[in-house]
């Protein structure tokens, strides 16, 4: 009876989606296995944005979104490389580099991630601010997705590391199969109405919560 209710504590698994809105993700400590997985609506992408707000105090490679299936562990993975201050999209296994010098400690900041399949290129917009668009990969994404926020995966669904694991917190995490236009991109941004994610939403997300991740309402500064 003990061990399955160490079991309960360390796997907290939603019994059907939230709704998220005002909470946040907390990783309070680097680890190799605390994680939020997602759990996608569908699979096999031709195109994709995502959009989060992170808040860390990192001085050390990072992970911020991870997306892998059985073909390639970093399928779709945002990166931030500590000693070159960049911000590193992967597809397909594939990356490029936006250098990033705006990336401050300790503070909100709200990032969106775009690759469309049929031109190969990703932009980047940080704090609503877009970047040069680069071409990366014109193959699509198949196959069974496995979403985790908090580690990178070497694998499919695990080979976590502590030296790549996230700390700080994390909330508004959405994912589209398509590519939002620069109005859509600028209300998340400003958080004003706009069309959530049809691939994860987090006004109503599918997740499992795996050791030591906490849900916390999200905090704001006082004006």
């Amino acid at each position: 009876m003990k061990y399955l209710l160490v079991l309960v504590m360390l796997t907290a698994c939603a019994a059907s989606p939230q709704d998220l809105s005002g909470k946040m993700f907390t990783f309070p400590q680097k680890s190799n296995v605390a994680h939020v997985k997602l759990t996608a609506s569908r699979q096999d992408f031709s195109a994709v944005t995502v959009c989060y707000r992170s808040f860390t105090d990192l001085k050390a490679d990072h992970t911020l979104f991870s997306l892998a299936t059985p073909f390639f562990d970093n399928d779709f993975l945002l990166f931030w490389r500590e000693s070159s201050q960049e911000l590193q999209p992967h597809i397909r296994n594939e990356r490029v580099e936006f250098n990033q010098n705006d990336y401050k400690l300790n503070m909100w900041h709200s990032i969106c991630s775009t690759w469309d399949a049929t031109s190969g290129l990703t932009q980047l917009w940080f704090d609503g601010k877009p970047s040069t668009r680069k071409l990366i990969s014109t193959a699509k994404i198949t196959g069974d997705p496995i979403i985790i926020l908090g580690q990178e995966q070497d694998s499919h669904g695990g080979g976590f590391s502590a030296d790549q694991s996230f700390v700080g917190m994390m909330s508004d995490v959405h994912m589209w199969d398509y590519v939002l236009s620069p109005c859509e991109i600028q209300n998340y941004v400003d958080d004003l109405n706009f069309t959530p994610g049809n691939v994860l939403n987090w006004r109503a997300l599918d997740f499992q919560i795996v050791d030591r991740v906490l849900i916390e309402n999200k905090q704001q500064t006082c004006q």
